[in-house]
């Protein structure tokens, strides 16, 4: 896709990530506000945010409820980011959303970023759409990401780590102040208008950081829901931590169903059952998720292990469904992430390293990477750039799946290079690689 609108989206590029909403709401302002036609769930957090809005906006599109889901990074397409029903928007729909965000960002003399314009972008076509109620994941914080200017009465809170720290603040304090920060103060309206209670439903923290988050409630007028987390959820996914996250999908899936019963005529109450079955189904894309072949055969692990955090979990993941078990595994990552306490976590699992990057300017040499591995004992088989030849040869080395973790970037490869040959890639099938740009 080489069109007039992403070349103006690319363009944006230049400006890097400006936290803040001074121009998102200029140019929704100039647009109508396409973000007032449909009701919001925020999603934010460090990590989790991504499945807990995938499997929320299959629970809510299972009780008829038309359904936006706002996402990134993408791993192929910047389609994958703005979806209505599960289905992306097309490229021809991008282009021509893309420039009327340009035309309008011209109108309020704004010089939008790249997030600013996708987001722009997902507004207007959930408006176009006739979207009922959009699940949009934060991109970086809350409180000043540019989704944030769609005001929901409901944010769901996944999990609080050190990142961004430059822009979110140095201590996990100050980054739920900040993600907690979506939720402006003053009265959430619903649907039809009406003042309703405004709610954060809250996961993954400690008994400090959860008294925190309900003085921010407290203080915004908001109140704090702390779901279980559910014994009977099944899901593709493996991991604990996918259960918890679908754990919170649910409870928000539920609250607000009942808050909207009798503005949208065509849904059904929630429905326990329903929702169980939907997430047994729905796989997030390249996080713990197991490729089969045609035999039934698993031959990838998939799992983008971005961070030390995600890292320690696949370490939980791995040691709990398949015990005693080490796998060759493909591995890369950026410059600007903890690779060695990542390692730390992950070489009691590996039997073999295949180090790899890919094109995109920002990747680690595999060289220095194979340093590091040496020096804790790993042995490292191959270094060089990912290929379809090096998944094959991994994987047919031994009678045991090949583990593939590390970089987003580097997943949305692999997955462009199997997406023909393993259902569980079907979605990507017919999507083109766009910019492997994720900001």
């Amino acid at each position: 896709m080489n069109s007039a609108g992403m070349q103006y989206l690319e363009s944006r590029l230049m400006f890097g990530m400006v936290p803040g909403l001074e121009s998102t709401f200029k140019i929704c302002e100039a647009l109508g506000n396409p973000q007032e036609s449909f009701c919001t769930i925020h999603v934010v957090g460090t990590n989790g945010k991504g499945s807990c809005s995938y499997y929320l906006a299959g629970v809510l599109q299972a009780h008829g409820i038309r359904t936006g889901l706002y996402t990134s990074p993408h791993l192929i397409s910047l389609r994958e980011r703005i979806r209505v029903n599960d289905t992306p928007v097309s490229d021809a729909d991008l282009d021509r959303l893309f420039l009327q965000v340009k035309a309008a960002a011209e109108i309020a003399r704004v010089e939008p970023t790249f997030f600013e314009v996708v987001t722009v972008a997902a507004f207007l076509y959930y408006r176009e759409q006739g979207v009922q109620v959009a699940v949009l994941e934060a991109g970086m914080g809350g409180r000043l990401d540019s989704t944030a200017v769609a005001c929901g009465n409901i944010a769901v809170v996944t999990s609080i780590g050190l990142e961004h720290t430059e822009v979110l603040g140095a201590t996990e304090s100050a980054i739920l102040r900040e993600k907690m920060g979506v939720m402006p103060q003053g009265t959430a309206q619903g649907p039809d208008g009406t003042a309703q209670a405004k709610t954060f439903i809250v996961g993954g923290l400690s008994l400090e950081l959860l008294q925190e988050a309900r003085d921010f409630a407290a203080a915004v007028e908001a109140e704090i829901l702390v779901p279980e987390i559910r014994e009977d959820i099944e899901l593709p996914n493996l991991g604990r931590h996918y259960v918890e996250n679908a754990s919170l999908s649910l409870a928000a899936a539920e609250l607000f169903l009942r808050q909207a019963s009798g503005d949208f005529p065509d849904a059904q109450p929630y429905s326990d059952g329903l929702a169980l079955e939907t997430l047994k189904k729905r796989s997030w894309p390249g996080r713990m998720q197991q490729l089969f072949d045609g035999d039934g055969t698993l031959r990838f692990i998939l799992d983008g292990t971005h961070n030390s955090h995600a890292a320690r979990r696949l370490a939980e993941t791995l040691d709990r469904y398949f015990p005693g078990q080490k796998f060759p595994c493909v591995f890369g990552a950026l410059k600007d992430k903890d690779v060695e306490e990542m390692l730390r976590f992950l070489v009691p699992y590996v039997s073999e390293w295949h180090l790899v990057r890919t094109p995109y300017e920002r990747f680690r040499e595999p060289s220095e990477i194979a340093g590091i591995l040496e020096k804790m004992g790993a042995v490292v088989a191959s270094t060089g750039p990912l290929s379809r030849e090096v998944l094959d040869s991994v994987s047919d080395k031994v009678k045991r799946p090949a583990l593939v973790t590390g970089s987003l970037y580097m997943i949305g490869e692999v997955i462009d290079l199997l997406k023909n040959d393993f259902e569980g890639l079907a979605f990507f099938r017919g999507l083109t690689k766009a910019t492997n740009e994720h900001r």
